[in-house]
């Protein structure tokens, strides 16, 4: 998986959660899966259309109703799948879980395992925005799983970013996903 791969599927909020719980064997049935999201339907149901563009979700044949119907994991989406599931195992509680449904979230986290300035770590994540990248940086920052650090060797001095604790083992994680073939 790439980090253009990552941006996409984390773009859906419940993307990353679909992924983790058919991982973990929760049926493929939209009914068990949206229990255990706690998503609400439209974007539940967006977040698996979604999975499905990208090929890491397919339909189940024979199984399921035609207005019903069940998915599995596509070989691509197995290995995917395993990752969302040791991130989701990362983070127990519901206010954090929340935090990584953040579009921006998980590929900051990715992207922050070493010190990065903000305008490097715009240059990795390409379509982000200033606006989202500086709002996503607070939010980290704010559980705790970024730490921003003044580099004063440079004139003028500039803010250095990189993850810590619960995000610095989430960014482990993933880099070991990003670094493989």
């Amino acid at each position: 998986m790439d980090i253009n791969l990552l941006v996409k599927i984390t773009s859906r909020a419940w993307s990353l959660s679909i992924l983790a719980l058919l991982h973990d064997g929760v049926p493929g049935r939209q009914a068990p899966l949206l229990t255990q999201t706690g998503a609400g339907r439209t974007a539940f149901a967006q977040s698996l259309a979604h999975l499905k563009a990208l090929g890491l979700l397919e339909r189940n044949p024979g199984h399921g109703h035609p207005l019903r119907p069940e998915f599995r994991l596509t070989q691509e989406g197995i290995a995917i799948a395993e990752t969302a599931s040791r991130i989701r195992a990362m983070v127990p509680g519901q206010e954090e879980r929340a935090l990584l449904r953040r579009a921006w979230s998980v590929p900051i986290l990715a992207v922050g395992h070493r010190p990065r300035y903000f305008s490097e770590m715009k240059g990795a994540l390409m379509p982000i925005t200033d606006r989202a990248l500086a709002q996503s940086l607070q939010h980290l920052r704010s559980h705790q799983w970024m730490d921003r650090e003044i580099d004063i060797s440079r004139h003028p001095p500039r803010p250095l970013y990189q993850t810590v604790n619960a995000g610095a083992a989430i960014s482990q994680i993933i880099g070991l996903t990003l670094a493989a073939p």
